[in-house]
């Protein structure tokens, strides 16, 4: 027999505790009692695992459901006996994720309780180290890992986001001295994706297990470029008279400047295309496109030459209104 464990207790809820009222209590806890928090506790190790094991239970209604059957049994401290329903049971009809979970030395995160109560729906292969053990113990080295990720943010220019970049990082070591890292960014990354950086987050306490540090992208500002997904959109002023009759037009791409030609008749905020001067894939040799917008630029100071040309225009213009534009 082994000892009854009273997860209602472990997270410090009623029995009749909402799903929201065990995932605040579980979110509460296990920043109080995480390791890395109490790093001159030695039984904080043994806490925590006992918190992850409570959530895993008690957050999911079949697993919840098959802990109450205890029913008389539920007081702490109570030697335990899985019910005889569930002996040799191996229907199918529970399931259990390990990928998030495991214990900080490499072993199991569950106790013996545990597995006593959902233990048989493995079958034997489980309980005797067989392959369903090894994927069990494989998914919940993952789970361990992917707890000592970390996140940053690294802003870049559109320059930057187009042509690749690097950047000179400090880390903390296990020991709580910085170190100088170098990061490459890839040309082609986008806003709001992550950068992995490999083995450079956080280091298992007591251990040498590794996570890796993850850069979240954020586009810096710019004063010309829009970023529309691979598209960039700028704006170029134009005069009235080459809205009008057309011209040619000098823009300023990533790649350096080049000549567009304004068709005749152009309105305000109409959009030309620059073909493959957008930003580049990232992994691919695709490119999006530049989107040019016109805006007509009205002039607030003019010339006295320039005064009697739009004088005339305008005198033109009136005629023309009045018998009937042709």
């Amino acid at each position: 027999m082994v000892k009854y464990k009273d997860y209602y207790q472990v997270l410090g809820v009623d029995r009749k505790a909402t799903d929201a009222d065990i995932k605040a209590a579980y979110r509460k806890l296990a920043r109080k009692t995480h390791p890395d928090a109490n790093k001159n506790d030695p039984s904080a190790e043994e806490k925590f695992k006992e918190l992850i094991e409570a959530y895993e239970v008690l957050k999911d209604p079949e697993k919840r459901k098959r802990y109450d059957m205890l029913g008389a049994d539920w007081k702490a401290g109570d030697n335990f006996r899985p019910p005889p329903q569930q002996s040799g049971a191996n229907d199918g009809s529970f399931s259990f994720d390990f990928g998030n979970f495991g214990d900080l030395r490499g072993n199991s995160a569950f106790s013996d309780f545990f597995d006593s109560l959902f233990g048989q729906t493995f079958g034997g292969g489980a309980a005797a180290g067989g392959p369903v053990r090894q994927q069990q113990q494989q998914q919940a080295q993952a789970g361990r890992k992917r707890s000592l990720d970390q996140e940053a943010e690294i802003e870049l220019t559109v320059e930057e986001l187009a042509q690749g970049a690097r950047r000179t990082l400090q880390v903390s070591t296990p020991g709580g001295k910085p170190k100088t890292i170098e990061v490459k960014i890839p040309a082609g990354v986008r806003p709001g994706k992550k950068v992995r950086v490999a083995g450079e987050g956080a280091t298992m306490a007591g251990g040498t297990q590794k996570g890796d540090l993850y850069l979240r992208v954020k586009a810096k500002p710019h004063n010309y470029y829009t970023i529309d997904g691979d598209n960039l959109i700028c704006e170029l002023e134009i005069t009235p008279a080459q809205a009008v009759i057309g011209s040619e037009a000098v823009v300023t791409t990533i790649e350096g400047a080049v000549k567009i030609r304004v068709p005749a008749g152009s309105q305000n905020g109409r959009l030309l295309r620059l073909k493959g001067k957008g930003l580049p894939t990232l992994g691919a040799s695709t490119r999006g496109d530049q989107l040019v917008r016109t805006k007509i630029a009205i002039p607030t100071e003019i010339s006295e030459k320039e005064k009697e040309l739009y004088e005339q225009l305008a005198k033109l213009e009136k005629e023309t209104a009045a018998n009937g534009r042709k």
